[in-house]
């Protein structure tokens, strides 16, 4: 039997999840670290973006045929809901990608130093100009638009092989206008993980945004795996016995 085990897969969503938070949430620290004084720019967020694209796009090959690379509850939960995920995995998912945020967030501060908390180790967060209603939005938004695509590319009739672009271009896409809003965290995991590690660091941490941040991921993660099975369910798939996802096609940011 050519399957990995569940404790394989289990590991795999933990590396993706913590390769996505090290290397994408890590970028901003060290942006803000390289910059010293120097004002941040639209082209420090555009590499930023790029960061975290990249990284989906690598952890989309490398791990995909694991896991699925979910590295990203909403879109576990999403894929739940629909019928294309076991729910019975849905809490040993989402806590394998949980540990992997702590453990890249942890990572940030072992490669940059303490330099990385005094610049806010990329925590996602909104300021006292945003209401929580436009970060609820914004989060939201982009949480939906990365979802909706994720189930584009593992639909049936979608063209093989190109999960890992369109995922992570979308990745880059969406961090460009929700960013300057809350952060783009568009993923539970990415949102807790750092704000723990941050906290224990002996860093400033708004709690009180967190419920925020993970009510609108998690609500568009569900809403978007509706969205696009209503409007791509066919009298075929009407007739068809479920199959499972291909592994290699699912991931988030």
């Amino acid at each position: 039997m050519d399957e990995p085990s569940i404790t394989q897969k289990l590991a795999a969503e933990a590396f993706g999840t913590a390769f996505l938070v090290f290397i994408g949430v890590g970028s901003v620290p060290a942006t803000i670290i390289v910059n010293g004084d120097a004002p941040f720019t639209m082209a420090d967020l555009g590499m930023i973006s790029f960061a975290f694209a990249t990284v989906v796009v690598a952890t989309i090959y490398a791990l995909g045929h694991i896991s699925g690379n979910h590295i990203n509850p909403a879109v576990t939960l999403g894929l739940a809901v629909t019928g294309k995920f076991p729910w019975s995995r849905v809490p040993a998912y989402i806590a394998a990608q949980v540990v992997g945020a702590i453990v890249g967030a942890a990572a940030i501060i072992g490669v940059l130093g303490m330099a990385a908390r005094d610049a806010g180790l990329g925590v996602a967060t909104y300021s006292g100009e945003i209401s929580a209603l436009q970060a609820f939005f914004a989060e939201f938004v982009g949480t939906f638009i990365l979802v909706f695509t994720v189930f584009g590319v593992i639909h049936r009739k979608a063209s093989a092989g190109f999960a890992g672009v369109a995922i992570g271009l979308v990745v880059f896409a969406a961090i460009i206008p929700v960013a300057p809003t809350t952060g783009a965290s568009i993923n539970p995991a990415r949102t807790f993980g750092p704000m723990l590690v941050q906290q224990l660091a002996g860093g400033s941490v708004s709690w009180g945004q967190l419920p925020v941040y993970v009510a609108a991921e998690l609500l568009a993660g569900v809403l978007a795996a509706f969205a696009y099975a209503a409007i791509s369910r066919t009298r075929a798939d009407a007739t068809s016995t479920p199959v499972a996802v291909p592994a290699q096609s699912t991931t988030a940011a």
